[in-house]
């Protein structure tokens, strides 16, 4: 019998619900279906990911730690092996595979949720060919971490549909963040000129500060007006700790992180760039080092949310 958290029995399964979501032949099932098939296999892709790794990242940590001990191959027989949520399970995703967006997968759990859950008749209200480009963006950077490659996952007949829609999201990109910069590029010009319109004014102005509070910064030029910008972080990709000797006694330690960027903002022009797509598309997508404390490198308390 195939074990629950087995990453290749995980992403075969992923395989079929992709299968069914995709067939060109079968006329019976609506969009709807077909998307709720898909976000069933990008959450096993999910898992399949992580558990390529440990089995342990997708496992439900319980009371008495039998789950946790199935997962380390410690326990078998009768014990139930219980995952964790999608929102946990793609947290951790968004930790270990870069660019993969957690909040991004989040949506697509939400529609599932309310699909199933609520008298809700539609799955999205998004139309269906802007619908698969969003999906298989994310579901590329999984299929990846599980180490096969995308026609293993899709055939080669359907591999053209793929790439058509995995185009049109790396287009979509571009143009979002063209639209952004020029936009910020006018507006400074406009209120350097004296001609901002009042409206605009109301809600923009040069030194407002649009940071996200996350919890690394740094500063750095902005890619429109090349004024003080800042980029922001919480994932922490690596880190160093330098101890140097203050006094005869006495020790001082010095903790540098290179932080994964996911937000941009710039006090001069006002530019928001709030996902690593945009980041990627204007060239800030490399992590930035900035000083941390001895507290961010202990690890967090193992849970659940």
């Amino acid at each position: 019998m195939t074990v629950p958290y087995d990453y290749e029995a995980l992403w075969l399964k992923a395989k079929m619900f992709l299968n069914r979501a995709m067939d060109p032949d079968d006329t019976t099932r609506s969009f709807d279906e077909r998307a709720l098939m898909a976000t069933f296999a990008l959450e096993l892709l999910a898992k399949s990911a992580l558990s390529r790794t440990s089995p342990v990242l997708i496992a439900e940590p319980t009371e008495d730690g039998s789950n946790l001990l199935v997962a380390t191959g410690l326990l078998s027989g009768e014990a139930q092996f219980i995952t964790v949520r999608a929102k946990t399970i793609y947290s951790r995703c968004q930790k270990a595979f870069r660019p993969f967006n957690a909040d991004e997968a989040g949506q697509f759990t939400a529609a599932r949720n309310s699909y199933i859950h609520s008298g809700t008749a539609q799955f999205t209200n998004i139309p269906e060919d802007g619908w698969w480009p969003k999906f298989w963006r994310l579901a590329l950077i999984l299929n990846t971490a599980t180490d096969h490659d995308l026609e293993e996952l899709v055939g080669d007949d359907r591999l053209t549909t793929v790439n058509t829609h995995l185009e049109r999201n790396k287009k979509r990109i571009e143009h979002q963040a063209e639209m952004l910069l020029e936009n910020a590029k006018t507006r400074l010009a406009q209120h350097r000129a004296g001609v901002l319109p009042a409206r605009v004014a109301k809600q923009w102005a040069p030194g407002r500060d649009r940071t996200a509070g996350l919890q690394y910064q740094d500063a750095c030029t902005c890619p429109a007006c090349e004024g003080r910008g800042v980029v922001e972080g919480d994932d922490v990709n690596e880190s160093r700790v330098d101890t140097y000797q203050v006094s005869k006694y006495d020790y001082e330690s010095v903790v540098e992180l290179t932080v994964f960027p996911d937000y941009f903002s710039c006090w001069d022009c006002g530019l928001v760039l709030d996902s690593f797509e945009l980041l990627e598309q204007v060239g800030l997508e490399e992590p930035f080092t900035t000083e941390g404390e001895l507290d961010d490198l202990r690890e967090p308390d193992y849970g659940n949310d």
